[in-house]
C-alpha cells in the first residue's frame, strides 16, 4: 500500500514517506516510533526480548518505508512467535502506522449526520474540500442510490481500489464520528454496517449471478458466494482500518492503543470470556497440550538418576587412571502417575472444568490412567464419555447433557459430592494416584466435610485443588477454600490458559 504525500505521525514524531527516511534506525525518527511500537507489543502480551527488537530494527533499514505491507510483515517477522499472537500484533501495527494527515481529522460539521445533510455540510464554513482530500474530490456529491451502485460495482468486480474509496466515503457518511467522543470503534462500524446493508447486496450479487449464469450446481453457487463473502469481509476490513485512521488522529496513538489492546488467548479469563474468546481458547489449547506433552516427556526422562551402573562407572574410571570420577547411573524407568479429576461443572465454572479435562484428556498419554468425575450437588464419574470417542468436544458435550450430577436443587454442594466421591470410589486412591480437585469451593454455607480431603491425602501420592477465582477472592462469602487447603498438596489460581500450563509441571 502507498502512502500519501502527507507525511506520517506518531507519539508527537513525523516520518517522511522519501527514500532518505530508509538508513540507520539509530538516527531516524523511526527510532521513537519503533520504540513505542514494541512497548505497546509487551502491554498487549507479546513476549517480545531485546534481541527481537534489535532484529526489528535491523531489519527495518532494509525496508522501504512507503512499502506498509512489506514493513508490517518484516516486523512480525521478527517479532512474532506464536501464530495466536497474529490479530494483536495486526491491530497495533495498524494504530502506530496507521496513515496520517488532514484527511482524517475529525469535523463534526462533515461528519456527523447521514448523507442528506452532505449538501448543507459543503456549504458549512469550514466544510468546503475538507472531506473531499484523498478522496479525488468526487464523492461527497453522491446520492444514498449512486454511492450503493458504486459499492455493488465495485463488490461484483472485486475492485480493491474502489471498495477502499467506498469504504472511505461510507465512514465518513455514515459512522457519524465526533472529536473527543470517548466511543469505541465497534459502536462507528456497526452504524456504517448499518446502512450499507452488506446482506442484502451479497444477495443482490448472487441473483445476477444466477441470472447471468442460468442453471448451475449448488456446488458453483456456494463456491461463488464464498467469492463474494470475501469481498465483503474485505470491504468491512477496509472500513475498520478507516474508522481507526480517523480514531488514531483525533486521540493520539497511545490512547487507541490502550483502547483497542484485548488480551491474548492465553490469558483470556475462563469464567468471563466472551463467544469469540471461547472459540479462540479452542484453537488455543491445540497447540498447548502438544507442548506440555513433550515437556512433561523429557522431564519425566531427565528429572532423576537411577541406580548406580557399577560396571559403566569402573569401565570409565580408566580413563581416569583408575579414579572413579564420573559415576554413572542406570537410565531411569520413571512410572506414570494415575490421575484423578473431581470438577465442578456448576454456573460460569464449567467453563474452567471444560478446558482443563480437555487439558488433561490430551495429555493422557502421560499417565497410567484417567478418571473423571463431576458433580453439582451430586457426583457422576463421567470417564466412559471420554474414552468411547477421540472427540474431547463429544465426550464434554456429553458430560453436560448426560451426567447425573443433581441431587437436590442444582446448587453447589462441595461436602455432599465429596462424601458420594469418598464413599464409591475411595478404596480406588493409591499411592500412584494424583488427584485434582477444580472448583472455587463456594459451598453454599453447606457442610464442607474437610475430613474426606485429609483421609484422600493420606492415600494419594499428592491433592491439588485448581480454583479459577483470584486470590482476592478466596476465603470470602461462602468460599471455604482455606479450609480444605490445609489438607492439600497445593492450591493454584488457574484463571486463564497461562496459568493452567505453568501448573501441568506439577503432574509429572
Amino acid at each position: 500500500m502507498t502512502t500519501d504525500s502527507n507525511s506520517n505521525m506518531a507519539n508527537g514524531t513525523v516520518i517522511s514517506d522519501s527514500a532518505e527516511a530508509v538508513g540507520d534506525v539509530t538516527n531516524s525518527p523511526l527510532l521513537d516510533l519503533l520504540t513505542g511500537f514494541i512497548v505497546e507489543l509487551r502491554n498487549a502480551g507479546l513476549p517480545v526480548s531485546l534481541t527481537e527488537n534489535l532484529d526489528a530494527m535491523e531489519a527495518v533499514q532494509h525496508i522501504p518505508l512507503e512499502d506498509r505491507v512489506a514493513l508490517k510483515y518484516a516486523l512480525a517477522a521478527t517479532l512474532v512467535k506464536n501464530h495466536s499472537h497474529w490479530k494483536a500484533f495486526e491491530i497495533v501495527f495498524d494504530v502506530y502506522f496507521s496513515l496520517r494527515g488532514e484527511e482524517y481529522a475529525l469535523d463534526s460539521e462533515l461528519l456527523d449526520g447521514p448523507l442528506e445533510d452532505d449538501d448543507e455540510d459543503e456549504q458549512s464554513p469550514g466544510g468546503e474540500g475538507k472531506g473531499e482530500q484523498g478522496q479525488g474530490g468526487s464523492n461527497s456529491g453522491m446520492t444514498p442510490e449512486e454511492l450503493a451502485e458504486m459499492l455493488y460495482n465495485a463488490l461484483a468486480n472485486g475492485d480493491a481500489s474502489m471498495m477502499r474509496s467506498m469504504a472511505r466515503e461510507s465512514v465518513r457518511r455514515y459512522a457519524g464520528m465526533e472529536p473527543g467522543r470517548p466511543v469505541g470503534g465497534t459502536y462507528y462500524l456497526y452504524r456504517t454496517l448499518r446502512n450499507l446493508d452488506l446482506d442484502g447486496v451479497l444477495e443482490k450479487l448472487m441473483q445476477q449471478e444466477q441470472d447471468e449464469s442460468g442453471e448451475t450446481s449448488d456446488f458453483e453457487q456456494r463456491l461463488q458466494r464464498d467469492e463474494y463473502k470475501d469481498r465483503i469481509e474485505a470491504l468491512k476490513k477496509e472500513i475498520e482500518a478507516e474508522i481507526r485512521r480517523r480514531l488514531v488522529a483525533d486521540r493520539g496513538v497511545e490512547a487507541m492503543a490502550k483502547t483497542l489492546r484485548k488480551p491474548l488467548p492465553e490469558d483470556v479469563d475462563f469464567m468471563h470470556a466472551s463467544r469469540e474468546e471461547m472459540a479462540n481458547l479452542r484453537k488455543a489449547i491445540y497447540p498447548l497440550t502438544r507442548k506440555l506433552a513433550v515437556r512433561l516427556a523429557r522431564k519425566r526422562r531427565r528429572g532423576r538418576k537411577g541406580p548406580l551402573d557399577f560396571r559403566h562407572t569402573i569401565r570409565t574410571s580408566l580413563s581416569y587412571g583408575g579414579v572413579p570420577a564420573e559415576p554413572k547411573f542406570r537410565n531411569p524407568r520413571p512410572k506414570k502417575p494415575e490421575i484423578m479429576v473431581i470438577a465442578d461443572i456448576s454456573g460460569s465454572v464449567a467453563a474452567f472444568a471444560r478446558f482443563t479435562l480437555h487439558l488433561v484428556y490430551a495429555l493422557s498419554s502421560q499417565f497410567t490412567q484417567v478418571r473423571s468425575f463431576v458433580f453439582i450437588d451430586g457426583l457422576d464419574e463421567v470417564t466412559e464419555y471420554f474414552e468411547q470417542t477421540d472427540d474431547i468436544t463429544e465426550a464434554i458435550h456429553r458430560v453436560n447433557s448426560e451426567a447425573d450430577v443433581v441431587w437436590v436443587d442444582g446448587h453447589s454442594d462441595y461436602g455432599h459430592a465429596l462424601e458420594v466421591f469418598w464413599n464409591a470410589y475411595g478404596k480406588d486412591v493409591g499411592p500412584k494416584t494424583s488427584v485434582l480437585i477444580l472448583g472455587d469451593a463456594r459451598n453454599n454455607y453447606h457442610a464442607p466435610n474437610s475430613w474426606i480431603i485429609k483421609d484422600i491425602k493420606e492415600r494419594a501420592r499428592n491433592v491439588f485443588w485448581l480454583n479459577p477465582e483470584p486470590k482476592s477472592y478466596w476465603d470470602t462469602g461462602d468460599s471455604i477454600i482455606g479450609e480444605y487447603s490445609q489438607y492439600c498438596d497445593g492450591i493454584f489460581e488457574v484463571r486463564n490458559l497461562r496459568q493452567l500450563e505453568s501448573f501441568a509441571d506439577n503432574l509429572v
